[in-house]
């Protein structure tokens, strides 16, 4: 199973320090029951982007937490046994659960097929989108318009030998 794990740019670098994504456990987002459900879609590649944009979400509200951080999207997608990816079936189409599973251990960096990043030009939009979180969290339209202007920059593809100029 792809499963897309949620990050920053400085945890990056400390997963490629330490050569593994962790501690455990770990939130991420895959193609889960749920999912499909709500996304009513059997195309795989749109399921797969839906969990990805899932996990963008999860990294921009990470940048919120982290101020210092680069203001950049960060997304490792991993393959891993379906048996390591948990998820609550009880949660069922809960806007905030759809996607989400939790890996019980960490994953080691050599097993990630890619990672997704924000391109430079998006750090402005990302930055504004992570300041206005909470405002939108508590119902401000302007400030979801804000949040939602950070989805309209697509996260681009790169290979994990490419980890060493993305941390850089």
């Amino acid at each position: 199973m792809r499963v897309y794990i949620p990050t920053t740019l400085p945890a990056l670098a400390e997963a490629h320090r330490a050569g593994e994504l962790g501690p455990a456990p770990l939130d991420a987002y895959a193609v889960t029951p749920a999912l499909r459900e709500w996304y009513v879609s059997d195309d795989i590649e749109e399921l797969e982007y839906a969990a990805l944009t899932r996990a963008a979400q999860t990294s921009l509200r990470l940048l919120a937490g982290q101020p210092d951080a680069a203001r950049r999207r960060v997304v490792v997608a991993v393959d891993v046994p379906d048996q390591e990816a948990a998820f609550d079936p009880d949660r069922g189409l809960d806007p905030a659960a759809l996607g989400a599973v939790r890996l019980a251990s960490a994953v080691p960096l050599a097993k990630a097929a890619a990672v997704h990043v924000d391109a430079d030009d998006a750090q402005e939009d990302v930055a504004a989108a992570a300041a206005a979180l909470g405002a939108a969290d508590a119902g401000d339209d302007d400030a979801r318009f804000t949040v939602d202007g950070a989805e309209d920059h697509e996260l681009l593809w790169f290979a994990t030998q490419e980890i060493p100029g993305l941390i850089a």
